[in-house]
């Protein structure tokens, strides 16, 4: 069995998601070694109440138990983002990824990094690296996304990702437990590949495993 090293050090088995690299990132199936850090990161109420689905506050056990559960569908797939770092340190900041909500027709685009890494273009450079894993190695033909408006941030991540406002709605958030209004985007094939411009992030390779 080919096996790749996590920054833990500890071996990860070849999953059905793949490795993907941009310049400064490296994204990969979420692991149980990574709960530590998701619980620190996620715990803070300025992330949990622009999601729709992070509790607050966020437990270990919360993090553990979506790690456990974690799998991947043509509709749904979630990467750990890892920073790069020097001597091939990697260092966990945050999720993005694809899944289909019982509601809707497309797959919805979410993300979220950590406090410690806003304002870098890091959310984009994954988001980017996310959706062109989506167009070119699915069968997805729409992704759906939603910002919440008052979370400008994340509104121009997806409009710097392509996607193109379709109109207004209500999302349940559950750290709020209520539902807000967001705005709502979408990106189709066809406009992905006459946009596919993201810069040295163009289809972000997959990552060699180590042997």
């Amino acid at each position: 069995m080919t096996v790749v090293e996590t920054p833990f050090g500890a071996p990860l088995a070849e999953s059905c998601i793949p490795v993907l690299e941009t310049d400064r990132l490296v994204l990969r199936a979420p692991c149980i070694e990574d709960v530590h850090a998701v619980a620190e990161l996620a715990n803070n109420r300025k992330i949990a109440e622009m999601t729709a689905n992070l509790p607050f506050p966020y437990r270990p056990s919360d993090a553990h138990a979506f790690v456990e559960t974690l799998g991947a569908t043509p509709d749904a797939t979630t990467f750990a983002l890892l920073l790069k770092g020097g001597e091939g340190q990697l260092e966990f900041i945050g999720m993005c990824g694809f899944g289909r909500r019982p509601t809707e027709l497309a797959p919805e685009l979410g993300y979220w990094v950590g406090e410690p890494y806003w304002g870098q273009g890091l959310a984009t450079e994954a988001a980017r690296a996310v959706i062109d894993y989506a167009f070119s190695e699915t069968t997805i033909g729409v992704l759906s996304g939603a910002a919440r408006v008052v979370n400008p941030a994340s509104r121009r991540v997806l409009e710097k990702c392509g996607f193109q406002w379709c109109g207004v709605g209500l999302c349940q958030v559950r750290a709020l437990g209520a539902s807000v209004p967001v705005d709502r985007f979408q990106l189709d094939r066809r406009t992905w590949a006459s946009l596919r411009a993201w810069g040295s992030t163009v289809l972000p390779h997959l990552r060699a495993a180590a042997h």
